[in-house]
Formats: C-alpha cells, sequence, structure tokens
C-alpha cells in the first residue's frame, strides 16, 4: 500500500519528461540561498530562471509569457550586480599584511567585505609595556594582534599570552562594559584596531559581516580555550 502510493506520488511529479526541467529550475534556486559567494549564487540565480524559461515555453501551449518575461527581467538583474560585482573586485587591492590577514583570521569575508573591514581599521605599532586594556576600565575599540605578545593578567594574576592572531578586548566590544582583565605587551607589538562605534556601525549596515566577525569571535575564543595558557579576554 505504502510502495503504491510513493509509487503513485513519483509518477505524478515526473508524469512529463519537461517536469524535470521545471524541478530542476527550482532545485537551483534552492541551492542558490545556500551559496555566501555573491558572484556563484546570482549565477545559480540566472541558470535556474534560464532552465524556467525552457520548462514555461516548451511545457505550455500557448507558452507562459508572463512568467518568461519575469524570468528575462531576473536574468538581466543578476547580470548587471555580477557585472558590478567583478568590477568592484577588480578595484581592490591590499597590501601584504592584509592579504596575511585575509587569508589567516578573515578568510570567511569576501574581498569586498574585507576591504569595507579594513577601511575603518588602524594599523598601530607599540614598544614593550604598552597598555591595551585596563581591567575594570572601558575599551574604546577591537584590536587584533599582527605580531607581538602580550600578558594578560586580573587582580595581579597572570591568566596566560596572547600573540600572532590574538583577539584583544571581543567580549567587551560583544557584551559591553568594562574590561575585565589587564592586557600590557611583552615585546613590541604591531596590531589593528578598530574603534568600536565604527566597527558596530558597519557590522549593523552588513548582516553577513556581522556574522562572519562572530565566527572569527569564535574561532579567537576556541583556540585560546585550547592552546596551552588559556586566555580569557579583556
Amino acid at each position: 500500500m505504502i510502495t503504491e502510493f510513493f509509487a503513485d506520488l513519483i509518477h505524478l511529479i515526473f508524469k512529463a519528461p519537461l517536469d524535470l526541467v521545471g524541478h530542476t529550475s527550482f532545485i537551483l534556486t534552492a541551492l542558490s540561498f545556500y551559496v555566501r559567494d555573491m558572484i556563484f549564487l546570482r549565477s545559480l540565480a540566472i541558470v535556474s530562471c534560464i532552465v524556467g524559461i525552457v520548462y514555461n515555453f516548451f511545457n505550455f501551449e500557448p507558452p507562459l509569457w508572463l512568467v518568461i518575461f519575469w524570468l528575462s527581467v531576473f536574468i538581466c538583474i543578476n547580470g548587471y550586480r555580477i557585472i558590478g560585482i567583478i568590477l568592484e573586485r577588480r578595484s581592490i587591492s591590499f597590501n601584504e599584511e592584509e592579504m596575511e590577514l585575509h587569508e589567516t583570521v578573515f578568510q570567511n569575508f569576501t574581498s569586498l567585505e574585507f576591504m569595507k573591514l579594513m577601511r575603518i581599521s588602524e594599523w598601530r605599532s607599540v614598544e614593550s609595556g604598552h597598555q591595551f586594556a585596563e581591567q575594570g576600565k572601558v575599551i574604546d575599540g577591537l584590536n587584533l594582534l599582527f605580531n607581538g605578545e602580550v600578558i594578560i593578567t586580573r587582580d595581579d594574576k597572570e591568566l596566560g599570552h596572547g600573540r600572532d592572531g590574538s583577539m584583544i578586548g571581543e567580549m567587551s566590544f560583544i557584551q559591553g562594559g568594562a574590561a575585565t582583565a589587564t592586557v600590557l605587551s611583552t615585546r613590541a607589538c604591531r596590531y589593528v584596531h578598530w574603534p568600536k562605534e565604527n566597527l558596530t556601525s558597519l557590522l549593523n549596515r552588513n548582516p553577513s559581516m556581522d556574522i562572519a566577525m562572530k565566527h572569527v569571535f569564535s574561532l579567537d575564543l576556541t583556540r585560546k580555550l585550547a592552546g596551552p595558557e588559556p586566555i580569557t579576554d579583556s
């Protein structure tokens, strides 16, 4: 009984060869929702529309011109946006340090998103003894240690060390409030600083970047907890 039901259901869904074309169109559309890269996403959408046009032209008599017209409009819109994205990406260039960050810490950011992120950042260099954060005081932004080393203390007790790629102040950035630990450089450091208000505004305007940044925070915390010298964020 159940076998017959599913057999009838499959026959109903695929009763004509061209129905496979229609299903393919919707499958491609569904797949595009799982793609993060905008060029790939819009390319899938265009292919889906083309397949949909074939289905609506050959499977109906007369063809469904209303559907075909709007699918053609969607193809033009997506094609226009692909050209725009390609032109934007061609205008993007990173220096050696930025490329290293993009390929390591910010892998899940697109080139355009990373450019926006770096546009509001400041590269800074400090000597040994620089105080990145002081326990009980508000931090003015988020810092990423590009190279160097810091020591983290709380109530005069050492909690751990931070080295290349470590975030400083991410919990204070996420939750707000004062720093829960003091962070001092133990040698010369070069780091990236993002002013809190500017970064918050950027992430609020770009939900995909907000998700990507939270992923970076999550990986940083995991790495700290898994390290031989756990670090409690400031």
